[in-house]
């Protein structure tokens, strides 16, 4: 097997099992923080655990330097937003509304990634998907209940930090930006040990540590094995967002992001029967990923021309050789 060969399936198994756990975190969350309404406790159990799966995979922790932890440091109070934000936008908001305002994250990203030592090549093809991504979006919104906008504060909130998140990440586990030496599990265990401070200032603001007690005494069996679930999706989530932010741009995993969360919505309608979509709204839906998916192609070709353009630079063996 060629090393572009192993390179492509390593790409896509990260891209699976990322889209599994994305998947199965935004449908768990939403079930464990209704049995289990204690915002940054939930978080910090989900991170609690990630970080313990991390210490058992002892072989493949590597931290290069100080340096590298401190450099890694700006992007846990993002990692910890994202994570909060988007617990506290589920309680307030429905699923479809917190991936319906995500709509225009790429575009910010894709503007901000002009900016990086290697910038991200768009072609017209790239740029038009995202366009017509977002008018899937806003034919979604438009069939939207007014009543259904009182979440949207924290699901802005949410994709700032996402955002961020996303941006920061590439730019230091990409190799060809500007990246830490810290290995995959490394940096997973920093992002959850490290987020673990911000979360407890927040806890103590909100008067977290009284509502405990009575959140713990109210959890039954089935509310405990939401909880679980999270716990165990957001291990996966944790490691396989951190191997896919290394392979792709943030531009491309916010589209991605995007794509998956509108497959949520056909679920929270068809399977779990918590919400009713209106015609314009499931033809909004469709677009977008339909959208979604053309702009990875796009994508696949901008990066065969780029590969094509390394090759054709390569000076040929022995043709200086008098």
């Amino acid at each position: 097997m060629t090393a572009e060969a192993m390179e492509k399936g390593n790409l896509v198994a990260g891209i699976s099992g990322w889209m599994c756990c994305s998947l199965g975190m935004l449908i768990f969350n939403k079930l464990a923080i209704t049995v289990f309404p204690v915002e940054c406790f939930l978080v910090a159990l989900q991170m609690g655990v990630s970080a313990i799966c991390m210490l058992f995979c002892w072989n493949s922790l590597h931290i290069g330097s100080m340096k590298d932890v401190l450099r890694w440091s700006l992007v846990t109070p993002f990692f910890t937003g994202m994570l909060l934000t988007s617990i506290l936008a589920l309680k307030h908001a429905p699923m479809s509304l917190v991936i319906c305002f995500r709509a225009v994250s790429p575009m910010v990203a894709l503007a901000i990634e002009r900016f990086y030592p290697k910038p991200l090549r768009v072609s017209v093809g790239m740029f038009g998907c995202l366009l017509v991504t977002m008018g899937g979006m806003g034919l979604y919104a438009a069939g939207m209940d007014f009543g259904e906008l009182q979440g949207v504060a924290w699901v802005m909130l949410n994709s700032f930090f996402a955002i961020g998140d996303r941006l920061l990440q590439r730019m230091m586990l990409a190799p060809d930006q500007n990246p830490v030496d810290i290995s995959k599990t490394g940096v997973t265990l920093l992002n959850n040990l490290l987020g673990m401070f911000p979360l407890l200032i927040v806890a103590i603001l909100m008067q977290e540590f009284e509502a405990v007690p009575a959140a713990v005494a109210n959890l039954t069996s089935m509310g405990m094995l939401w909880v679980a679930a999270s716990c165990a999706v957001g291990v996966g989530i944790s490691y396989s967002g951190i191997w896919v932010q290394s392979k792709i741009s943030a531009t491309s995993f916010l589209v991605l992001v995007n794509a998956n969360k509108f497959v949520i919505i056909f679920i929270e309608v068809f399977a779990m029967h918590t919400k009713t979509l209106v015609p314009v709204q499931i033809v909004g839906a469709t677009i977008t990923i339909v959208a979604s998916i053309f702009y990875g192609k796009e994508r696949e070709k901008v990066e065969a021309l780029e590969t094509q353009e390394k090759a054709e630079k390569m000076p040929i063996l022995g043709a200086n050789k008098a």
